[in-house]
C-alpha cells in the first residue's frame, strides 16, 4: 500500500510517499525558516500563505522522487490537528480534494501521535514503551500501548521546552530557529557559568508533569543571579548552562517515569528530539538495560513520512475519514492516568 502523507501543520510544508508503513519511498519537505526567520518566530498568515503557493508543486515532486505514478497511490493520509489553523486547513482541504479525485480512501491524522510513532518507522520497538514528545508547542512523557492507544503520564504547566528554548534564543538575539542555534552555541560553552534553577519534582499525582516558565525567566530576567562570578557571559556560556538545565529537567521526569513504570523500552519524537544533549542523554539509557529508540534528524521535524506511516496502521485496521471531518488548533483527549 501507497500512502500519501500531507503535512502543514505549521511553517513545514511536506508530502511523502510510504510503502507499507515502512518503507519512505520520498519525503519532501519545503521550509519557512528563511522566510519567518526576520520575526524571529513563526508568522501564521505567512505560513499559511505559502502553505497555499507550494503544496501542490511539493506533492508532486513526493510522487516524482518515489518513481510511481499518480495511479499507484492507495490512499491519501494528512495532517488535521493540532496546529496553526490556516496551515491545517491548506493541507486538509487540498487532501479532501486529491482523494476524491484519485477515489482512494481519505484519513485524517493526529499531528502529536505521528510525532510519538515516527521512530517506529526506522526502529520498530515493541509494545508497550515510555514516549517522549518535545517540540516547540509540545512536551508529553506517556505509556505508549500502540499506535492509538496513548496514555499521558506527564505534560508541561506552561512553557514546552521547545517554546523556552526559542524564547530564550529571541530574547538575547542568538538567532532563529533557536533550538538549532542554542544546541551549535553549547557545544562551546561551559555549562556550569550559570547554574539556572530547574523546578522540582512535583509531588502527589502529578509527579511526571514539567515546568518551563520559572527556567525561562530565570535565564532571560536574572542572569546575574545565577552567574558563578568568573565565567564570560558570553552566549555559548549561556546556552550551554540552559540547555543542561533544560535537558536535565526532562531527564529527571523520565528516569522517574522509567522507574514508576517499569517500563525497558523508550522512544522519542519532535523537533527537540534532534537536540545533541537530550540524544546523547537518552541514548545512555541504554548503558542501564533500556531499549532506546529516537528518529533520524530528517524525521524529528515535521513531515510527510510519519504521517504516511502512521496512518498506514489506522487504514489496515479499516478505519476512513469523512470528508466533512474539519481541522482543530487544539490537541486531542488522551487519558491521563499515573503508574
Amino acid at each position: 500500500m501507497n500512502v500519501l502523507g500531507i503535512e502543514t501543520s505549521c511553517d513545514e510544508c511536506s508530502a511523502a510517499i510510504v510503502r507499507d508503513g515502512r518503507e519512505i519511498l520520498s519525503n519532501v519537505v519545503a521550509t519557512q525558516i528563511e522566510l519567518h526567520k526576520p520575526y524571529e518566530g513563526v508568522v501564521p498568515e505567512l505560513a499559511s500563505r505559502l502553505h497555499t503557493e507550494w503544496i501542490a508543486q511539493v506533492v508532486q515532486s513526493a510522487i516524482q522522487k518515489a518513481g510511481i505514478g499518480m495511479d499507484e497511490i492507495d490512499a491519501v493520509a494528512v495532517t488535521s490537528r493540532p496546529g496553526l489553523l490556516g496551515s491545517l486547513l491548506v493541507g486538509l482541504n487540498f487532501a479532501k480534494g486529491f482523494a476524491a479525485t484519485l477515489d482512494v480512501p481519505f484519513i485524517t491524522i493526529d499531528h502529536i501521535r505521528a510525532h510519538l510513532y515516527a521512530s517506529q518507522v526506522e526502529k520498530p520497538l515493541a509494545y508497550p514503551y515510555l514516549g517522549v514528545l518535545v517540540s516547540g508547542g509540545h512536551t508529553v512523557i506517556c505509556k505508549v500501548n500502540g499506535y492509538d492507544s496513548i496514555e499521558v503520564l506527564g505534560t508541561t504547566i506552561d512553557d514546552a521546552i521547545g517554546e523556552a528554548f526559542d524564547k530564550v534564543a529571541k530574547h538575547y538575539d542568538l538567532g532563529y530557529p533557536g533550538g538549532v542555534v542554542i544546541d551549535r552555541l553549547a557545544k562551546s560553552g561551559n555549562p556550569m557559568a550559570f547554574l539556572f534553577p530547574g523546578s522540582a519534582l512535583c509531588k502527589g499525582e502529578h509527579p511526571y508533569d514539567i515546568s518551563y516558565s520559572g527556567l525561562k525567566t530565570a535565564v532571560i530576567n536574572q542572569l546575574d543571579q545565577f552567574w558563578d562570578g568568573e565565567s564570560e557571559k558570553s552566549a555559548e556560556n549561556i546556552a550551554a548552562s540552559f540547555q543542561r538545565v533544560a535537558v536535565g529537567t526532562l531527564m529527571r521526569r523520565v528516569r522517574l517515569a522509567l522507574d514508576d513504570t517499569g517500563l525497558k523500552r523508550i522512544s522519542s519524537g519532535g523537533g527537540v528530539a534532534a537536540n545533541s544533549l537530550l540524544r546523547s542523554e537518552l541514548k545512555a539509557l541504554e548503558n542501564l538495560g533500556y531499549e532506546v529508540a529516537f528518529p533520524s534528524l530528517k524525521l524529528c521535524t515535521d513531515n510527510g513520512a510519519m504521517i504516511a506511516a502512521l496512518a498506514y496502521n489506522y487504514l489496515q485496521d479499516g478505519v476512513r475519514s469523512d470528508f466533512s471531518e474539519s481541522a482543530s488548533a487544539r490537541v486531542s483527549a488522551f487519558k491521563k492516568s499515573y503508574p
